[in-house]
Parts: C-alpha cells; sequence; structure tokens
C-alpha cells in the first residue's frame, strides 16, 4: 500500500538525519589526520562549490549584493561561531554527547523568540524549556568527575546556533534561501582559511581523505533535498519529531566507528531533553501557532554552514 503524505514525511526526515549524521561521522573521523579547520576549509570549498553551482541554477545569485544585507550577516556570524565551537567540540567527545546537547536547540531558540521578539510563551513552555536545560547539564555534569571542558564548547554552539536561527526568521522574504546558504558556506571557507595556522597549519592530504570531505558536503545537501521533501510530504507537526532521530543514528555511529559507549547520565539528560522538546512541539500544536519552533531551526539541529 501507498503510505500517506505523514509516513512518507517522516521517512525522508529519517534520512535526512541520517545524511547530516554520516556528515559528522565524516567530519569527526577527519579530525584524526587534520586539524578542524583544515577540515571546514576544505569541505567548506566542497560545499561552496556544490550549493554555488545549484544557486546559479536556480536564478538565486542575480542579487549578490544581497549577502551584505544585515541579517544575512548576523545569521552568517552566528554559523561561524556554531561550525567552530560544534567541530571543536566534535574532535574531541564522543558525537552521540555532543548530539544530545544540540536537541536543546528548538528550545534554546523558542526562549530567544520570547525574549527578543516577544513571542508569547506559556507556563507549559517555559517549564519545558527549563526541564530541558537541565537535562543538558546532566549530560555536561558541570562540577563532576565526568565533566570535560570541550562541553561548553558543544553548549557554545547552541547559543550561535540560537542567533543563526533567530536572524533567519528575521530574514527578508525576498532572499532567496540559496544565497543566503551560498553565503554561509563561502563564509565557512574564509574562516577555516583563516584559522589554518593557528591551529597547526596544513597538513598533506590523501585521495581518500579528500574525497571524505567531499562525500560529507554532498551528504549534507542530500540532507537538506530530504528534509524539504519531508516538510512539502506532511504535516509539520508531525514530521518534526522524527528530527530526534538523528539522536539515535549519533549514539549507533558513535558506537560502532568510534566505540563509544553512552553512559548513564548522558542517556538520561538525553531523554530528558528530547522529552522536553516533543512536549514543546505538542504545546505549540495545542496553542495552534502558525509556525513552530521545529520549522525556524536548522533541520540538523547543527551548524550547516559546511
Amino acid at each position: 500500500m501507498p503510505l500517506s503524505p505523514n509516513l512518507r514525511g517522516a521517512l525522508f526526515m529519517m534520512v535526512a538525519m541520517v545524511g547530516f549524521t554520516l556528515n559528522d561521522a565524516i567530519t569527526k573521523y577527519s579530525s584524526q589526520s587534520m586539524n578542524m579547520a583544515q577540515v571546514m576549509l576544505i569541505r567548506g570549498a566542497f560545499a561552496s562549490l556544490f550549493v554555488g553551482l545549484l544557486a546559479w541554477q536556480r536564478g538565486a545569485l542575480l542579487r549578490p549584493q544581497l549577502m551584505l544585507q544585515p541579517l544575512v550577516a548576523i545569521r552568517v556570524l552566528g554559523e561561524a561561531g556554531a561550525t567552530v565551537s560544534f567541530l571543536v567540540a566534535l574532535a574531541h567527545l564522543p558525537i552521540g554527547s555532543v548530539s544530545a546537547v544540540l536537541q536543546a536547540l528548538p528550545l534554546a531558540v523558542t526562549m530567544g523568540a520570547a525574549l527578543f521578539f516577544g513571542e508569547a510563551v506559556g507556563w507549559r513552555r517555559w517549564l519545558a524549556i527549563a526541564v530541558g536545560f537541565a537535562g543538558v547539564l546532566i549530560i555536561v555534569r558541570p562540577g563532576f568527575d565526568g565533566f570535560r571542558i570541550y562541553s561548553l564548547w558543544a553548549l557554545a554552539s547552541v547559543a550561535c546556533c540560537t542567533v543563526r536561527d533567530l536572524a533567519t526568521k528575521r530574514i527578508p522574504r525576498d532572499i532567496p534561501t540559496m544565497l543566503v546558504s551560498t553565503a554561509t558556506a563561502l563564509a565557512m571557507t574564509v574562516v577555516g582559511a583563516v584559522l589554518l595556522s593557528p591551529m597547526g597549519g596544513w597538513t598533506p592530504m590523501t585521495g581518500k581523505s579528500t574525497a571524505l570531505l567531499a562525500l560529507a558536503a554532498v551528504l549534507v545537501l542530500i540532507g537538506y533535498q530530504f528534509i524539504i521533501m519531508a516538510m512539502r510530504s506532511g504535516e509539520i507537526s508531525f514530521v518534526a519529531p522524527f528530527r530526534y532521530t538523528a539522536l539515535l543514528w549519533s549514539i549507533l555511529l558513535g558506537l560502532i566507528v568510534f566505540g563509544d559507549i553512552p553512559d548513564m547520565p548522558m542517556i538520561v539528560g538525553a531523554t530528558i531533553v528530547v522529552g522536553s522538546g516533543l512536549y514543546a512541539l505538542y504545546r505549540e500544536r495545542v496553542v495552534g501557532r502558525r509556525r513552530i519552533v521545529a520549522e525556524t531551526t536548522g533541520p540538523a539541529m547543527a551548524p550547516d554552514g559546511l
């Protein structure tokens, strides 16, 4: 029997999360042989090429001066901070732990939209936000033996992603999405080039390492394509929760590829964060908001400016 639009959208969403998570795994693997600035530079160059060609084919580059629009610039700066901090955390922490912290992003965006844009957030969603961030603290474990300083980089990535997504909400609709994506990819390439020397300089690359980073860029594009298909196939309120499958893929890949076994605090904290996020989505559906938070945050719940 043919799948319903909602089930088809859920399937597309899970495929998108697989693409994004595989990209993260390749990035973490590549960090074992080169510094993260070099990863940003090479992966960003491939992404700029692929996204730029796609944007040109769709006619999104007819007004390149729109890249200098202030909100676009703020989004790019937020993405730059998010990408650097995310990659540093990813290089030193289990991929599942970093992914678990990033699941708090929708809650952070809800809080930011209430504080800075005056959007109405009821007490139930404020409670969900508080509980979600308590789950993050369980994962990070500040002051306890399991605490690792690189967890703060993952938290910094959440903060920068929040700035990125709040700026994205206010970018004028006449600015093409593909133009913004091209500007972001180019900026990440430049940031990688600037940080290359401070982070240790250039490491000679093999054909395998170059191909892997090219594959990572392709996987991100596949992820974006499937997430667009997911949002267009089913109801957002039904499809959006399947974004949390990214955490399951991250834990599975961490176990298979890197031998990372999640400990109990990470599992408990991640469960609390995901549960809080799902409850916030449910409340937004109940109150009948036109745009739920899952629609306004980055699709991978992680930096996307490769």
